[in-house]
């Protein structure tokens, strides 16, 4: 997008990802959350951005932690590990702060999120990024572990292994901008400010706890999230045709 138009703005980004979630819709796929980007010191070094930003789930980037995913509807993917609400309250106040975040969130679920980009070799802007639907792709959902509450996530560790059984990214809560909750907080002042406010029933990717690894065809990979629980993906070999 930057060689299209070199001096477009953050706002620019965001208002071509809504005309290609536009495009989704009309073709009958509906909204069923948000991701966050970059929120991980460790995401932002390894793109060269300096602040977080956000996208739009649809209904057909779920996946099941059981089921095979097939790399060939991806195009450069990568994977890391974060913390999902799902909410059931509404988050459209003006002035969102921790409390009434924590109060909107029914569950707290372990993920994994396979970031894809449309841009040659990742190699991006932030506004790039915003526009590409903040390089969504898929996501696996663990298992719900329940209200939010007073539960402190700043020191929820991280380790995802590949299949081997080899560490191929680590991270604590705390590197999602210090606290997945303030991620949270974060997103829905943004979503309100772009008239987007968050909805109940939405499922919340809160951003990466570790850095993000690619993913090679026939690969797997399982995080463990401490109180949290584990969450597996695995991904077909690339087939011909």
């Amino acid at each position: 997008m930057r060689h299209l138009l070199p001096d477009a703005a953050l706002s620019t980004g965001y208002a071509v990802q809504r005309l290609l979630t536009g495009a989704r819709l009309a073709d009958g796929h509906r909204v069923v959350g948000r991701k966050i980007g970059l929120t991980s010191p460790a995401v932002q070094a390894q793109l060269g951005v300096d602040q977080p930003d956000f996208g739009v789930l649809l209904d057909d980037m779920a996946r099941g932690p059981d089921e095979l995913i097939d790399i060939t509807q991806l195009l450069q993917p990568r994977i890391e590990a974060e913390i999902a609400f799902v909410l059931d309250a509404d988050l459209d106040a003006d002035d969102v702060d921790a409390a009434s975040a924590r109060a909107a969130v029914g569950d707290v679920v372990p993920a994994l999120e396979i970031v894809d980009s449309r841009i040659a070799g990742w190699d991006i802007t932030l506004v790039d990024t915003v526009a590409d639907n903040a390089s969504s792709g898929l996501y696996v959902l663990g298992a719900a572990t329940g209200r939010l509450g007073h539960r402190d996530l700043r020191g929820v560790t991280m380790t995802m292994a590949d299949g081997n059984g080899t560490t191929v990214s680590a991270g604590d809560g705390a590197a999602c901008l210090g606290d997945p909750v303030d991620a949270l907080v974060w997103l829905a002042r943004t979503a309100k400010a772009y008239g987007e406010p968050l909805r109940a029933g939405e499922v919340i990717l809160s951003g990466a706890l570790g850095p993000m690894v690619p993913v090679a065809p026939g690969s797997s990979f399982t995080a463990d999230l401490t109180g949290l629980g584990t969450v597996r993906a695995r991904f077909s070999e690339r087939t011909a045709g």
